[in-house]
């Protein structure tokens, strides 16, 4: 569905859905250069079991309308507003990768109105290394390869995809294809910069599921302590042999757990 959000058009993946502000409402947040197609999976099954779903395409990404934002603390304060224009009092957000960091900063300013909390493939702070920030900027098809490359684990780089008749790399190449070089380069100057994840972290009261993979090379899992120390109700999960693309290198146990946490 389409909707004014802060005066600009906004998509959201709802399964053709009205949102209906007296159900259970989930918000997924998607990862630098993607967009709402990461969740499908996943907002299809919680709206069969009669959940609002609202997988977003932030400003400048996917189907939504520009420009970018160029903070983490920007996009924090749309997904309120979003929230707030859909009239939603109580809400579950789920975040991959600088998805997670907007759900921390948002869910710090939502206090009581977040019910749960999911943080995938997430660290703070979340350094992005300088080769890549210059990709970024300069060189968007070596910026493609390299997220791709230090996005999965080594061996599902080689392939095994879950899903038939799909090759998962592929699949991270064309989506960051599709996106403009600009949000590619602007979101990763944004987690770069962002510092204020574990005060946020400490200001949140609801459940929270951190999901990482254990070959993780983008946000490694030895770096996940400090977000678990300042989070104060907290579930680590461990995903063997995934890295940092878990919603595609193993999307049953995502799935599994994310179904554990909210339902």
């Amino acid at each position: 569905m389409k909707l004014v959000s802060s005066g600009k058009d906004t998509y959201l993946y709802t399964n053709n859905k009205t949102v209906d502000p007296s159900k259970p409402s989930v918000v997924f947040i998607h990862g630098a250069g993607f967009d709402h197609s990461v969740w499908t999976l996943f907002a299809r099954h919680f709206s069969r079991h009669d959940w609002n779903v609202i997988a977003l395409d932030l400003p400048g990404h996917g189907r939504s309308e520009g420009p970018v934002l160029e903070s983490i603390e920007q996009m924090a304060s749309w997904t309120i507003e979003l929230i707030d224009t859909l009239g939603l009092n109580n809400v579950a957000l789920v975040g991959h990768s600088m998805g997670s960091l907007i759900t921390l900063e948002a869910s710090s300013r939502l206090g009581d109105r977040v019910t749960h909390t999911v943080l995938i493939g997430s660290i703070s702070p979340m350094p992005v290394s300088e080769p890549i920030l210059d990709a970024t900027a300069n060189k968007p098809g070596a910026a493609h390869s390299m997220l791709t490359s230090f996005g999965f684990s080594k061996q599902n780089l080689m392939g095994g995809n879950p899903n038939p008749g799909m090759w998962m790399v592929s699949e991270s190449m064309r989506r960051y294809e599709d996106e403009a070089q600009s949000a590619l380069d602007s979101d990763m100057r944004a987690c770069n910069a962002y510092q204020r994840g574990l005060e946020a972290a400490s200001e949140i009261t609801a459940p929270t599921l951190m999901l990482h993979g254990d070959a993780d090379r983008l946000t490694p899992l030895r770096a996940t302590k400090p977000l678990q120390d300042a989070l104060s109700n907290t579930r680590m999960d461990i995903i063997p042999g995934a890295g940092h693309s878990l919603m595609v290198e193993d999307p049953n146990h995502v799935l599994d757990q994310l179904k554990i946490h909210l339902l």
